[in-house]
């Protein structure tokens, strides 16, 4: 049997990003002349894209959304968030995974709303680009997750084939039950709730432990 294709979130599944997130959204609330937020109030908005992100940070400012802030907003954010690199940290054991993985015949893909410059920004910084075949970012189609067209384009640049979805939110779960893949949860990013309220296959905290996990898939045979 070829090994599944793997397709791997972005942030708060690979990497720690909700310290730079937040640092961008008060760079960018200041520039406009508003209050800084929280970070558990910033966090709590990320994994819907950028778009949704700033009509969170716009509403919790108490910003009127009707006179085209957002749309103001948006580039100045995306131009910001392309260099924001310096707050972000791998998940513990993520390089040794992927290279893992890799070793033993994976492809494997990144499928995030992220937009693709801080994308490919953040993935170089840790050296990560080299292991992943292809990256779909959340400004490469017209839609972005949940809805399952862009996790589907990335299995397609795999080559299709068997194949598992990684991820950490609400918002993974539900791309990889529209898109028909097993979802793989790991439990230490930015899910806003319980684990046991999100389907999913397999669960995780540790990456030492997922290549472990893809090892036994399929798991129904088992």
């Amino acid at each position: 049997m070829q090994p599944a294709a793997l397709i791997f979130d972005l942030d708060g599944t690979l990497l720690d990003s909700a310290p730079d997130i937040h640092a961008v959204s008060n760079a960018v609330l200041e520039q406009y002349g508003y209050a800084p937020l929280s970070f558990d109030q910033v966090r709590s908005f990320i994994g819907h894209g950028v778009p949704h992100l700033v009509d969170c940070l716009i509403k919790a400012s108490g910003a009127d959304p009707k006179d085209g802030l957002a749309e103001r907003m948006i580039p100045d954010f995306n131009r910001i968030y392309e260099e924001a690199v310096t707050l972000t940290v791998p998940f513990p054991g993520v390089h040794a995974a992927l290279e893992t993985l890799r070793a033993a015949g994976h492809p494997l893909a990144i499928c995030t709303n992220k937009p693709m410059g801080p994308a490919r920004s953040t993935l170089g910084n840790f050296g990560l680009t080299p292991l992943f075949d292809t990256v779909i970012g959340g400004d490469s189609l017209p839609t972005r997750k949940p809805d399952p067209a862009p996790l589907r384009q990335a299995l397609a640049d795999l080559g299709g084939g068997p194949a598992l979805y990684i991820g950490d939110s609400e918002v993974d779960a539900e791309t990889a039950q529209r898109a028909a893949l097993p979802f793989v949860l790991f439990t230490e990013g930015y899910r806003k709730t319980p684990v046991e309220t999100l389907p999913h296959a397999r669960a995780f905290s540790d990456f030492a432990v997922l290549p472990g996990i893809v090892a036994g898939w399929p798991w129904d045979a088992r």
